[in-house]
């Protein structure tokens, strides 16, 4: 399990033609051989993007998600299940491929909902519920932290939905 220390830098610049200040918070976390921050927005659709993830199934979805995390000592920031799609951002060790997270959040998910929910999979025929692939984006120096949690929060509100390029 990762331990975490917060981290403060003051730093000046020049954005544009003027000159700025900044205080940068970085939440580090640490294993026995590294240290990392690192923190990932994932998103991937039902089979066929049928709206599915409906009905108290959504709602099962997060404690889900959030269990997953719990068990392999991974974080949730936020995450959102829209009936066609699933957003998270998490923070995963580097050891951990974001394909290997994907797959164990996909996998585990998938084989309790259908357990749970077996009606959903005569919705999408039999098929598996969770099609292939996945988008995955880190944070940059365009896309921060706190502009994904805002872009995951709105996506309920259609009307106020954000653009995130």
């Amino acid at each position: 399990m990762p331990t975490t220390s917060v981290v403060g830098r003051w730093g000046t610049g020049w954005w544009g033609f003027k000159l700025v200040k900044w205080i940068v918070v970085v939440q580090l976390k640490k294993l026995n051989h590294c240290t990392y921050t690192a923190k990932y927005h994932l998103v991937w659709i039902p089979k066929f993007r049928m709206d599915i993830l409906e009905k108290g199934i959504d709602s099962r979805l997060k404690e889900m998600l959030q269990g997953i995390a719990l068990r392999y000592g991974w974080e949730i920031d936020t995450m959102e299940a829209m009936p066609d799609h699933v957003h998270l951002f998490v923070s995963f060790p580097p050891t951990v491929s974001i394909a290997q997270a994907v797959q164990v959040f996909k996998g585990v998910s998938a084989r309790q909902l259908n357990q749970e929910f077996p009606h959903m999979e005569k919705r999408i025929w039999g098929a598996p519920l969770w099609a292939d692939g996945y988008f995955a984006s880190t944070v940059n120096y365009k896309t921060t932290s706190s502009i994904i949690r805002q872009y995951i929060r709105n996506q309920k509100k259609q009307e106020k939905q954000l653009t995130l390029f």
